[in-house]
């Protein structure tokens, strides 16, 4: 990382990463500084690239969507250029939120959410085995969320 980040940098992301909604007052005050600097600091942050962007954070269960898959896929052929088709293809795929290329037995991790089982099935038959290149696809169907946050470990690895 080329930048420098202060404790109160640090701080300032922290809070933003748990609520975006947060004032530049708000935040001034809880890490108790002057709202002008602390607008300062935001706009270099944003600038500097290290705030990619605000969004609202949804509660899938309550919207309907209660079928959490991590899938591992294997490609039949791998090569720059099939790994390269594969990853534009997926993502155009609205139900996988997120996509890893992966070290080991697979070749990529998805995370993908459904309303149910069927869904997850037609899913899977219409678009996901039809990708180029696809091998093989091994579902895992968790059963209970434990832990879920977009929060990085920023006091930690800081």
């Amino acid at each position: 990382m080329g930048t420098k980040l202060s404790s109160q940098d640090i701080r300032i992301l922290d809070l933003l990463q748990r609520d975006a909604n947060l004032t530049t007052q708000e935040i001034a005050d809880r890490i108790n500084i002057s709202q002008s600097p602390c607008w300062r600091r935001i706009s270099r942050l944003e600038e500097q690239g290290l705030i990619n962007r605000k969004v609202a954070v949804l509660d899938r269960e309550k919207l309907g969507m209660d079928i959490v898959v991590f899938a591992t896929v294997s490609l039949s052929s791998q090569g720059k250029k099939n790994l390269q088709i594969f990853e534009d293809e997926v993502k155009l795929l609205p139900e996988v939120t997120e996509c890893y290329t992966m070290t080991g037995m697979w070749d990529f991790m998805l995370k993908i959410v459904t309303k149910d089982t069927r869904h997850y099935e037609q899913f899977v038959r219409e678009y996901l085995v039809n990708l180029d290149h696809i091998g093989e696809v091994h579902s895992h169907v968790a059963v209970t969320e434990i832990k879920n946050t977009t929060a990085l470990p920023l006091q930690t690895q800081l």
